[in-house]
């Protein structure tokens, strides 16, 4: 029993970082009168030049396919550390086929000093609504035989109350696991600790 608690849970937390992009504000010069010279094409072509300089930056970012960020810890009554971290993208020129994500994911487990974590490589990421299923080859880990393992884990996006699934859920170890198909994970039966779910979930919009 000791063993199991030991290794259910894998990897290490994830600081991400969200970039913020900043508007550059113009200054308005100041308008010279037109003179009784300028033909009326002129005018209309300098009292149109604020409306085009404004439509180019009102132009709207492009947007990736799909996304699953974040960190938070699972919630255990016996006061167990386990995180979850992600940062995981589909670009939209790789919209119609999610084994093109990249990106990583990390996950610990923790218990009175004693535990393991892990690091993966994403290799297929699936988003619907707010419900998003990562998967990839663990690259990194203190727990033995894990290296390797694909593992698979499921998010639902419910803001403060975000929950979580993995695909070793049955068998208690990613170790234990036979091979596992990309993005398979299992339903998100995990609680997220309060006050540590900040999940967010960009939907998948594929071409039917």
């Amino acid at each position: 029993m000791k063993r199991r608690t030991k290794i259910v849970v894998l990897g290490s937390a994830l600081l991400l970082t969200a970039g913020v992009a900043s508007a550059a504000t113009a200054s308005d010069t100041p308008r010279q009168q037109a003179t009784a010279s300028d033909t009326p094409r002129q005018q209309a072509t300098a009292s149109d030049a604020p409306r085009q300089q404004a439509t180019a930056s009102d132009a709207p970012r492009q947007r990736e396919a799909a996304a699953l960020t974040g960190t938070a810890k699972l919630y255990r009554s016996a006061g167990d550390d386990i995180t979850f971290s992600f940062d995981a993208h589909l670009a939209t020129e790789d919209k119609a086929d999610p084994s093109k994500a990249t990106g990583t994911f990390e996950f610990s487990h923790y218990l009175n000093g004693e535990g393991a974590r892990a690091e993966v490589k994403v290799d297929c990421l699936m988003t619907g609504g707010k419900v998003a299923v990562v998967s990839g080859v663990i690259t990194d880990s203190d727990l033995p035989g894990a290296e390797g393992k694909r593992v698979g884990v499921t998010v639902h996006d419910l803001g403060r109350h975000d929950r979580l699934g993995y695909s070793w859920a049955a068998t208690g170890s990613p170790v234990d696991a036979k091979e596992l198909p990309k993005c398979v994970s299992s339903a998100p039966f995990e609680k997220v600790l309060k006050g540590t779910g900040d999940f967010t979930v960009v939907p998948w919009q594929p071409a039917l």
